[in-house]
């Protein structure tokens, strides 16, 4: 059984999985290695780490500008794996998601990123460009070696895609509650309510909210109907401007998540 099988079932019932996302290597590996340790003491279930890309087409200006400042530190997709093996040797519980894009994985080759992702403890993969119909080879490589393969869903997706979506995913799907970008919009709680029982007509697997929840309110709200808060620009708001304070950085993103996932329990 995965972790994030393992995160999902364990819940007490009517709680919810708490979802932070940051980038990895945003203000420093170090900072990114002391914050996840933050967020794991502030009721954090699952961790999203945001792979690094030049070009994050899908995130709007506060995560990209997140991706922007650590490519310009040179973090890579190496580094990322090796921040997980570390976060591994002290945390064997929290499951951890690689959230990014697909042009690092192909550089690295599918194969031999599933077996590093795996050797160092990541438990599930998302690529936000990658079309599940194009899927196939990847989620070959990380089936082998039992790593969850994760994706999005949207308003828009078909019926028809969501039921080829329901064959492929595992752990989790992603459903983002906003047309547009990371951090747009105002959050629609009829709509996301709606489009998450039409999704759950095609999949069983548990549903993750994310886009547009920026604070408890919003996710106490969410956490009503979803099975999973996912929480990202707030988060990674507080890291960009306390970059150069590392202790004010762990107390707000520490202070947001705790409020976060005391509002979803």
């Amino acid at each position: 059984m995965s972790r994030l099988v393992q995160v999902f079932s364990n819940l007490p019932e009517g709680q919810k999985a708490f979802i932070p996302f940051i980038t990895a290597g945003d203000s420093g590996l170090d900072n990114t290695y002391a914050l996840m340790q933050t967020l794991v003491a502030n009721g954090a279930d699952v961790i999203e780490l945001g792979v690094p890309f030049s070009d994050p087409m899908a995130d709007g200006p506060v995560i990209a500008k997140s991706h922007e400042r650590a490519v310009a530190d040179g973090v890579s997709l190496h580094d990322v794996i090796d921040l997980v093996n570390k976060f591994r040797q002290t945390n064997n519980t929290t499951a951890v998601v690689l959230m990014g894009y697909l042009n690092p994985i192909e550089v690295f080759g599918y194969q031999a990123f599933a077996d590093a992702a795996s050797e160092s403890g990541v438990d599930g993969v998302l690529v936000v460009d990658m079309p599940p119909e194009e899927a196939h080879d990847l989620k070959q490589c990380l089936d082998d070696v039992d790593i969850d393969f994760i994706f999005l869903v949207a308003p828009t997706t078909t019926n028809d895609r969501l039921a080829y979506i329901a064959n492929i995913a595992s752990g989790f799907v992603y459903f983002v509650s906003l047309k547009g970008v990371t951090g747009a919009g105002h959050l629609d709680i009829d709509s996301v309510n709606t489009n998450l029982a039409r999704i759950r007509q095609f999949i069983d697997l548990p549903v993750g909210v994310g886009f547009g929840i920026k604070d408890a309110a919003t996710a106490k709200a969410v956490s009503v109907s979803a099975d999973a808060v996912i929480v990202g620009s707030s988060l990674v708001s507080f890291i960009e401007q306390y970059a150069t304070d590392r202790d004010k950085m762990l107390a707000s993103v520490g202070a947001l998540s705790a409020e976060i996932s005391a509002a979803i329990r």
